[in-house]
C-alpha cells in the first residue's frame, strides 16, 4: 500500500510535572525555609504541515502518539524540564477531524504551517510557591495537571491546479504520463489506476500540478467499482479536464453518467470550471468521430441549461499521438492563471456613506 489518505490516530498531550516538597539545608542558615521548585509544562501534540509528502502511509502502521511527561521540579529552586512534543508530520492539504468524522479542527493548505491539537498540562508549584506571611514552611505541592487525549481522523485531499476525471480507460493515467515525468500504471483493462496521481506540467512558461483520479463508473456514489472516495482530491482544483473516450459507444452518455456522479458527490464539484476533450481520436475512423461530436454536443447544451453551469470548452485530442495535447494545456494554464490572479488581487472596501 503506497497511498493512503485517511487514517485515524489516537493522540495524547504530556502530563505536567509535580511540584516538589524541598527546605533550604545549609550548616550556619538556621531557617533556610522551603526551595521546593514548579514542575515542567507536559508536551503537546503539534500537526505541522511539511514539504515532500503526499500520503498518509506514515500513520499506517502507527496509530498512538503520546508526549512526553514534564519533569518534577526539584530542591534548590530548580523547575522542571518541559516534556518533549510529538510532532506530526502531514502533507499538504491534510484536514483534521474529530473522531465523528464531521467537526473540523484544522485545515493545513501551506508548508510549515502548524496546529496544536492537544496541549499539554502544566506543572504544578512547589512548596516555595505557597509560602506566605503567616505560612513560612508551606508543606505542599501541587502535582501536574493532566495531558489531553483525543481522537482524530486525518484526511488528505492532495493539492492540485487541475484535476483529470472520466470514466475507466479514457486515457487519463496516458495524457499525465504524456505531460508530466509521472509514470501511473497503463493497461488495456478498467480500474488500471487504484490511486490518485500528481504530476507537474511545465508548457509555455506556466508550471501546474495535474492530479489523475481512479475512474468514475455509474453508481460510483453507492460504492460501486472503487466508489467516490477519491472525489476529495479534486474539490481544491482551479479547473476539471473530463476526458471521454472517443472509441466508446455514446459520447454523451459517457459525459452524463460522470456529471451525475459528480452532483451526487457534492462538495459543488459540478460548479468547478471544465475543459471536456474527446481522446483516442487517432483511433476512431472520421465517421465515428463526428457522430460522438454531436452526441457530446447535444449532452453538453442539455447540461447548459442549468444555471450553475459554467462554459465548457470542448476539444480534441491524443495523447499517444500528441495530437490536441498543447491546445488543452495551454487552456489549462490560462485557466488556472486567471484563476491565481483573482485570488492574489486584494479586494478594494467599498467608500463610507454615511
Amino acid at each position: 500500500m503506497k497511498f493512503l489518505d485517511q487514517v485515524k490516530i489516537y493522540v495524547r498531550s504530556g502530563d505536567g510535572g509535580a511540584g516538589c516538597v524541598s527546605f533550604r539545608r545549609e550548616k550556619f542558615i538556621e531557617f533556610g525555609g522551603p526551595d521546593g521548585g514548579d514542575g515542567g509544562r507536559g508536551g503537546d501534540v503539534v500537526a505541522e504541515c511539511v514539504e515532500g509528502l503526499n500520503t498518509l502511509i506514515d500513520f499506517r502502521y502507527q496509530q498512538h502518539f503520546k508526549a512526553k511527561t514534564g519533569m518534577h521540579g526539584m530542591g534548590k529552586n530548580r523547575a522542571g524540564g518541559r516534556g518533549a512534543d510529538v510532532i506530526l508530520h502531514v502533507p499538504i492539504g491534510t484536514q483534521i477531524f474529530e473522531e465523528d468524522g464531521e467537526t473540523l479542527i484544522a485545515d493545513l493548505t501551506e508548508i510549515n504551517q502548524r496546529v496544536i491539537i492537544c496541549k499539554g498540562g502544566n506543572g504544578g508549584f512547589g512548596n516555595a510557591y505557597f509560602t506566605t506571611s503567616t505560612n513560612r514552611a508551606p508543606r505542599r505541592a501541587n502535582p501536574g495537571l493532566p495531558g489531553e487525549e483525543r481522537t482524530i481522523i486525518l484526511r488528505l485531499k492532495l493539492i492540485a491546479d487541475a484535476g483529470l476525471i472520466g470514466l475507466p480507460n479514457a486515457g487519463k493515467s496516458t495524457f499525465l504520463a504524456s505531460v508530466t515525468a509521472a509514470k501511473p500504471k497503463i493497461a488495456d483493462y478498467p480500474f488500471t489506476t487504484l490511486y490518485p496521481g500528481l504530476g507537474v506540467v511545465r508548457r509555455d512558461n506556466r508550471e501546474f500540478i495535474l492530479a489523475d483520479i481512479p475512474g468514475l463508473i455509474e453508481g460510483a456514489h453507492e460504492g460501486h467499482g472503487l466508489g467516490d472516495r477519491f472525489l476529495g482530491h479534486i474539490e481544491r482544483c482551479r479547473v476539471l479536464l473530463h476526458l471521454i473516450d472517443a472509441t466508446g459507444e455514446h459520447a454523451g452518455r459517457d459525459y452524463k453518467t460522470v456529471r451525475a456522479e459528480l452532483q451526487a458527490y457534492g462538495s459543488d464539484l459540478t460548479k468547478k470550471t471544465e475543459i471536456v476533450a474527446l481522446s483516442k481520436i487517432d483511433a476512431v475512423d472520421a465517421t465515428h468521430l463526428k457522430k460522438q461530436q454531436e452526441r457530446l454536443k447535444r449532452a453538453l447544451s442539455a447540461a447548459q441549461i442549468d444555471s450553475t453551469q459554467k462554459p465548457v470548452i470542448m476539444l480534441l485530442l491524443s495523447a499517444a499521438s500528441g495530437e490536441g495535447v498543447t491546445e488543452a494545456l495551454r487552456s489549462l494554464g490560462k485557466i488556472i492563471e486567471t484563476t491565481r490572479t483573482a485570488d492574489t488581487t486584494p479586494v478594494s472596501p467599498e467608500p463610507w456613506r454615511p
